[in-house]
């Protein structure tokens, strides 16, 4: 290529001959610049050692007290051993970073990186929702909203997993009389998902303090043939679909308007919501399918109820979980783990099943405990 400049060939021609940027021929030629062809260092890289890297001598002195230390009693041969020996033999020694870096380059690092697995697929403790094959709605409250020179609200927010369906609904105190019309103005409108999804509140789950206490929201899924679930919220993974649009409708709508009044506030989440679905339409046209509401569903507290409810719970030091009110015994030899307790109330039965985040596929079933329920009237409020 300089053979070829130097014969008469232009830069840019030798360029495009050889294949090359005219910026690498014009740095060839300037470094052949006044020499003979067979005299040019044609090497890419500078030859020599760094001016400011550890001498030959010491780097061969860390790499035999690594040796030593290993083989000795204590059998401590990390960096701060090295360094702590290498302080005793010399008035200088090099730092533990300088150690580490030397002990990397010649391969005498024995420690075990950080293995960086994949993220379990979305909704991946439900099989039919992480398979794609079902919907699940999502509900949660941004609670404690202070309106200037108006009163204190929260916000009842919904979203669907797959079809990213969003709402969200202005409510002076929240409460589980206030929760039911929004749940089926939802449901009228967008039809029923497979699953309905809630944290442990008592507005969704109902009183934690009485056995076999099943509560109104849950006997409102049932008798719309939903499966409420309801998954412990310091669990990672599980509420990041609600908990993400929380977060979004703050930051994009409560932090940027001023209203003065819980009607306008819902008036400005209207226009929001509206444009949140209008951007997200081709995921709902994609989404599993859902089911339309019944036209003339009357909703009757004091039926019994019949389907499942399912419980993901983490099972304590005796393999024990805790729903409907009392402790159930699921494994003595799942401690500490996740699991969920699918609540089959036709059958009379409680299937637990074992889950884990790096497994998401293996989902073993760990006991089926028999499970009658006295079927006793409802003595909350309508």
């Amino acid at each position: 290529m300089v053979k070829a400049v130097r014969a008469g060939m232009s830069v840019r021609q030798a360029a495009r001959e050889f294949g090359f940027g005219k910026s690498t021929v014009d740095l060839w030629v300037a470094r052949a610049y006044g020499q003979r062809l067979d005299r040019v260092d044609l090497g890419n890289r500078k030859s020599g050692r760094a001016w400011n890297r550890t001498a030959f001598e010491l780097e061969q002195r860390i790499a035999e007290l690594r040796v030593e230390l290993r083989e000795s009693i204590l059998g401590e041969s990390g960096a701060r051993a090295i360094h702590s020996v290498l302080q005793a033999e010399m008035e200088s020694a090099p730092g533990e970073a300088t150690i580490n870096r030397v002990l990397a380059r010649r391969g005498l690092q024995d420690g075990v990186r950080r293995i960086r697995r994949p993220p379990p697929p979305k909704g991946w403790y439900l099989p039919a929702v992480a398979a794609g094959q079902a919907e699940i709605d999502c509900f949660d409250f941004i609670e404690d909203l202070k309106i200037a020179n108006g009163p204190l609200v929260d916000v009842l927010t919904a979203k669907s997993l797959h079809g990213s369906l969003t709402d969200a609904w202005i409510l002076e105190g929240k409460s589980t009389r206030g929760t039911i019309s929004p749940l089926l103005e939802r449901w009228r409108r967008d039809g029923l998902p497979t699953y309905a999804q809630f944290d442990n509140d008592n507005v969704f789950q109902g009183a934690h303090h009485f056995a076999n206490a099943v509560g109104t929201i849950s006997r409102l899924c049932l008798q719309l043939n939903v499966s409420p679930v309801f998954v412990p919220p310091l669990e990672h993974g599980m509420q990041n679909t609600i908990e993400s649009f929380n977060a979004l409708w703050q930051a994009k709508l409560w932090q940027r308007c001023r209203v003065g009044s819980a009607s306008e506030l819902q008036m400005h989440s209207d226009r929001y919501i509206a444009a949140h679905r209008d951007r997200t339409q081709s995921l709902a046209e994609v989404a599993p399918r859902r089911h339309p509401m019944p036209k003339w569903f009357k909703f009757d507290l004091r039926a019994a109820p019949h389907g499942q409810i399912v419980f993901i719970r983490r099972t304590n030091e005796r393999g024990d979980v805790s729903m409907l009110g009392q402790p159930f015994r699921v494994s003595p030899t799942w401690l500490h783990r996740l699991v969920r307790c699918e609540v089959h109330f036709d059958q009379q039965e409680i299937r637990c099943f074992a889950l884990r985040r790096r497994a998401p596929q293996e989902q073993p079933m760990l006991a089926i405990i028999p499970y009658h329920r006295l079927d006793k009237p409802f003595r909350g409020a309508p």
